[in-house]
C-alpha cells in the first residue's frame, strides 16, 4: 500500500519536474530594452526598443520601417559643415530623430486621404488638428512672467502678455509631439540592431553631461550660451555654488552653441535652462529662465544636499 502510493507520488512529482523544464525552455525569453541595457543613451522613441541580432547593414527595424547605416551616413553628410563632427559621436540620437518622423509620418499617412500630399504635409495636416485646441491661460502667462521676470527688461506683463502666450503653446505643442511619438513607439516593437547600439553607446555616453551623471554626486547643468543676457546672468550664481558645496555638487555650464547635438539630445529648447539631477544621475527637475540662487539653494536643500 505504502509502496504503491510512494510510486504514484514519484511519478506526480517526476512528471512536474518534467513539464516545468519543458516550459523553461520553451518560454520565450524577455529581451531588455535600450534603457535597461544603456541607461541615458535613448531619449525618446527608442527607450523601449530591443536591441536584438539583425542582417549587416541593418540598424533598426518596425513595422513598416527599416533603417540601413547608409542612410545616417548619407544624413551626416548633407548637414551643416559645423554639426557634422558632432553628429558622428551621435549617430544614435541622429537614428532616434529619424526614426520617429518615419513613424509620425507613417501614422500620418493612414489618417491622411490625400494620396498627392508631400511627406511633409502629411504630417503638419495630421498634427494641426491635434494641435487645435491648445492653449496657454492668462495663468499660466501670469506663472510664467513672475517665475521669469528678471529676463523680461523691466516690461510690463501686458506687453509680453502676448509673446509669452505663443512661446507656451509652442512648448505645449512640442510636448504633445513628443509624447505621441513616445506611445506610437511603445504600441509596435522596434528592433535595432545590438552589435551597432553598443559601439554607438559608448560614442553618445562619452560627454560632459553623462560623465557628471556617473559622478555619484548631485548636479546641477546649467545649458545656455556667452551673449545670452539671463545666460550671463547666472554665471557669477554658477561660480558660488561651486564655492559653497566644492565636494558634494557638481555644477556644469554647456554652451549649446558650441555643442548643439548634446542640448538637443537633452531636449533644451529655450536658454538658459537648469537642470538637476540625483546621485543617481536620475532627472530631478528642470528650470527654464534666469533662477536666482535662493530659488537653487532651495531646491538642492529639497534634493539632500
Amino acid at each position: 500500500m505504502f509502496q504503491s502510493i510512494f510510486k504514484k507520488s514519484f511519478i506526480l512529482v517526476f512528471l512536474c519536474v518534467c513539464f516545468s523544464a519543458a516550459f523553461a525552455q520553451t518560454a520565450p525569453q524577455k529581451i531588455a530594452t535600450v534603457e535597461e541595457v544603456y541607461p541615458g543613451l535613448a531619449t525618446g522613441i527608442l527607450k523601449t526598443a530591443l536591441p536584438v541580432s539583425l542582417k549587416k547593414g541593418l540598424i533598426l527595424s518596425a513595422e513598416g520601417i527599416e533603417v540601413e547605416e547608409s542612410f545616417l551616413e548619407k544624413s551626416v553628410a548633407e548637414a551643416d559643415p559645423g554639426l557634422r563632427e558632432e553628429l558622428k559621436k551621435n549617430l544614435f540620437f541622429l537614428l532616434e530623430q529619424k526614426s520617429a518622423e518615419l513613424l509620425l509620418l507613417r501614422e500620418a499617412k493612414r489618417r491622411t486621404p490625400d494620396k498627392k500630399a508631400t511627406d511633409e504635409e502629411v504630417i503638419q495636416s495630421y498634427l494641426r488638428d491635434k494641435f487645435a485646441l491648445l492653449k496657454a491661460s492668462d495663468e499660466e502667462i501670469r506663472v510664467f512672467y513672475e517665475e521669469n521676470k528678471d529676463s523680461m527688461s523691466g516690461m510690463p506683463l501686458e506687453t509680453v502678455k502676448e509673446t509669452i502666450r505663443d512661446y507656451l503653446i509652442q512648448q505645449k505643442k512640442q510636448e504633445l509631439v513628443v509624447n505621441h511619438i513616445e506611445e506610437l513607439g511603445r504600441a509596435k516593437p522596434i528592433r535595432l540592431n545590438t552589435d551597432w547600439v553598443k559601439k554607438q553607446s559608448v560614442l553618445a555616453l562619452d560627454n560632459p553631461v553623462d560623465k557628471a551623471r556617473s559622478s555619484g554626486k548631485i548636479i546641477m547643468i546649467e545649458f545656455g550660451a556667452t551673449g545670452c543676457r539671463p545666460c550671463d546672468m547666472m554665471q557669477p550664481i554658477l561660480e558660488s555654488l561651486r564655492k559653497k558645496h566644492p565636494q558634494n555638487l557638481h555644477v556644469l555650464f554647456i554652451n549649446v552653441r558650441e555643442q548643439r547635438i548634446l542640448g538637443a539630445r537633452y531636449g533644451i529648447r529655450s536658454i538658459p535652462a537648469q537642470v538637476f539631477y540625483d546621485k543617481k544621475g536620475q532627472e530631478v527637475f528642470r528650470h527654464i529662465g534666469f533662477y536666482p540662487e535662493k530659488e537653487i539653494d532651495k531646491k538642492l536643500s529639497e534634493m539632500g544636499l
